[in-house]
Formats: C-alpha cells, structure tokens, sequence
C-alpha cells in the first residue's frame, strides 16, 4: 500500500509530513490541492471521521476571507464547500488504507507509515 498525502507545496505542514515519510523511505502519493481539488467522496471519509471542525483550519486566511465562522450548514454542504475550495482544509490529509490524519500530526504519520509497510 502507498500513503496518500493531500496538501501544497507551499504548506508548511504538508512539507513536514513529506520529510517525515522521505526520512522513513515510505513511498507517498503527493495530490497538490492546488491543481486538483479534492472529490466530495475523498472528503467526506475525513468529515466522518474527525467533524467538520476537525478538517477545517480555523487559523487560515481563507477561513477567516470567506466568513466561515459564520457558516452553518450541514456536513453535506461543508463537504461541497470544501471540495470547491479546499484552502481551508487542515493540511495535509494522509491516508493509507483505512488509516486517516489531518493536519501535523506525527503520530497519525506514524500509524500511516505502519500501515504502508504492512
């Protein structure tokens, strides 16, 4: 299996995660989220698993410019946003398997890691 890793170039956050699989010699799919956007299906295995609150990036510019704070909706309608304009999402979004991780989250790496090498 190979880790999936969802995020920019230009994201801190991805780059640390990209370092954490290279040092570790786990092969990674990278997906920039600025060239291609996300399917709404590829979200919502997140959006199920942590919440809205858990994939969003409250700190971005882009949270704060579009208003979402303010927002309710539903996670179906969270789901669409989001696909349609994913510069809001924690980055990155890891997967492998059934494994997930938003955001730096070393640990999650860890599991995903793991799960690669079988």
């Amino acid at each position: 299996m190979e880790v999936q890793l969802f995020g920019h170039a230009k994201s801190q956050a991805t780059r640390k995660a990209q370092r954490f699989f290279n040092e570790r010699r786990v092969p990674v799919h990278f997906v920039d989220l600025r060239k291609r956007h996300p399917a709404a299906g590829e979200l919502r295995k997140w959006v199920q698993r942590f919440g809205v609150e858990g994939v969003l990036d409250a700190q971005s510019q882009a949270y704060a410019e579009q208003g979402l704070r303010y927002v309710s909706a539903s996670d179906e309608d969270w789901i669409e946003r989001l696909s349609a304009e994913p510069a809001a999402l924690a980055l990155p979004l890891g997967r492998c398997g059934a494994e997930l991780t938003v955001g730096d989250d070393p640990e999650g790496w860890q599991r995903l890691a793991d799960a690669a090498k079988g």
